[in-house]
């Protein structure tokens, strides 16, 4: 059988994806390798009626809604190894060797967090260290906190977070991610910059404690907020020649459309930078409404 979309990746946006594909009464896929970029983290915050629920307890009650929808569309813990185009369908294999056939697909495989090069920070990443303080600032709020900023958006995050705390120190790790000037506007603020090299970070439990320095200055701190590079968790978006925007993510239109006729992406795939829960998922519902448009269209 011809599937009308294949989504590829289980997150929020997928998910969201396959949701409105179901109601659709498209025949569809969900392939997901049930690897989440949000597994470090203990809670989700900001998606109303579902703030601070853990994101594996969001994806079984995502699955759930999911399985109303049975009737025309499947979910599979696949992971994705090849998607080939031939004339207008697309095929997709597994690792497991099902193969899939589908006139349009939408890709939701997300991104990878590429950490700042310090000791023992995977450790607290997701525990008393994030990436975003829209998404856990009110946990960390008015404490003691470090900003790690070794690239160009260190000082939009230190601007962010003195929202949430007015006690910051920004650790630029030996990198030159602030400007002269930023660090007077910083010092202004009374917000302590330190360019040396941190040897490694304190803690226990994945709670940091402390940021220790090579040059042996050892700062208390509460937890802290780090500026993440990243990098697309798949290459499909590559090997299908899809364009990418500025950020690294794919180039869509405002639903889901990328340079390639048939190939859709949705949530931090095509987001530029990493998306709240709520964003990713809404992201998700327009790539599919885009895929139901064009696929009646093109029947009508």
């Amino acid at each position: 059988m011809v599937l009308d979309c294949a989504i590829i990746g289980g997150g929020p946006a997928g998910l969201n994806a396959s949701l409105v594909l179901g109601r659709a009464k498209m025949n569809a896929v969900l392939l997901d390798e049930d690897k989440p970029r949000n597994a470090v983290t203990n809670e989700s915050h900001g998606f109303i009626t579902r703030d601070g629920i853990t994101p594996s307890e969001f994806k079984k009650i995502a699955k759930e809604d999911v399985k109303k929808y049975s009737s025309n569309l499947s979910v599979y813990n696949e992971q994705v190894t090849d998607i080939n185009r031939e004339n207008n369908l697309f095929t997709i294999r597994t690792k497991a060797g099902k193969l899939f056939h589908s006139r349009k697909v939408i890709l939701s495989t997300g991104l990878r967090d590429l950490l700042p090069s310090v000791k023992g920070i995977q450790d607290f990443y997701g525990k008393s260290l994030f990436s975003c303080p829209f998404c856990d600032g009110w946990e960390l709020r008015d404490k003691p906190l470090v900003v790690i900023a070794e690239n160009e958006n260190a000082f939009h995050l230190v601007k962010m977070v003195s929202n949430w705390s007015n006690d910051l120190l920004v650790c630029t790790n030996g990198k030159e991610s602030l400007t002269g000037e930023q660090k007077e506007l910083l010092a202004l603020k009374k917000i302590k910059v330190i360019d040396d090299e941190i040897e490694k970070l304190q803690g226990e439990n994945g709670l940091l404690k402390s940021v220790k320095f090579v040059n042996g200055l050892e700062m208390e701190r509460a937890g802290g907020f780090i500026t993440t590079d990243l990098k697309q968790s798949s290459s499909f978006a590559h090997s299908l020649g899809c364009k990418l925007n500025e950020m690294g993510g794919i180039e869509t239109d405002d639903l889901g459309r990328t340079s390639v006729k048939g190939v859709y992406a949705s949530g931090d795939s095509s987001i530029k930078g990493p998306a709240q829960l709520i964003v990713a998922a809404a992201d998700g519902s327009k790539a599919a409404m885009g895929v139901v448009h064009d696929l009646i269209n093109e029947d009508f």
